[in-house]
């Protein structure tokens, strides 16, 4: 009897347009993406023993996690500000991204950006590691931004691809383990 009684107040809440039910925005009407995703190729070099790094990330959303982060009006896209972006972003990788090879610490050295249509690109070598046998990340990327982000990772060792994601919270996995 209440289930008949609740389906016909909604029919005529909405025959007689009393509907209060919030509308979804439209991302493309507000100039967002529904998607909060970052993608990472991680390369191992037999022959220089580094970790060739390059990850990529909507260009607004990194903008705004840099603003966010460092309390600056950020531009990714202008000329004039690149050497000014390139500091933000090598502070905010280093907070972000941690690698562990054969269980120790690994030096990230930041290479640099570029814009890529709507994405910005972030290059990063690591310090040599030999005989690379086990390679663990800590990516949070964009984590202080989204609680809905998820980083996809590309794991390329002796000719094999290995792919993972990690969804926020979680920012620990073991990429490569022989």
């Amino acid at each position: 009897m209440t289930l008949i009684i609740s389906q016909s107040l909604l029919i005529c809440y909405v025959l007689l347009g009393f509907t209060s039910f919030p509308k979804a925005k439209n991302p493309v009407a507000t100039g967002r993406h529904p998607l909060h995703l970052s993608s990472m190729e991680l390369n191992y070099t037999t022959k220089g023993e580094t970790i060739e790094i390059s990850c990529r990330l909507f260009t607004d959303d990194l903008e705004n996690a840099l603003s966010k982060q460092f309390k600056v009006p950020t531009d990714l896209s202008a000329p004039s500000k690149h050497k000014e972006m390139d500091a933000l972003l090598r502070k905010y990788i280093a907070l972000h991204v941690q690698l562990k090879g054969n269980g120790k610490a690994l030096g990230l050295n930041y290479i640099g950006f570029e814009k890529e249509r709507e994405a910005i690109i972030v290059y990063i070598e690591s310090v040599p590691v030999k005989a690379l046998k086990k390679l663990a990340i800590n990516n949070s990327l964009m984590y202080d931004l989204f609680d809905d982000q998820t980083n996809i990772m590309h794991m390329h060792y002796n000719g094999e691809r290995k792919s993972t994601k990690l969804d926020y919270p979680n920012s620990n996995t073991v990429l490569l383990d022989l």
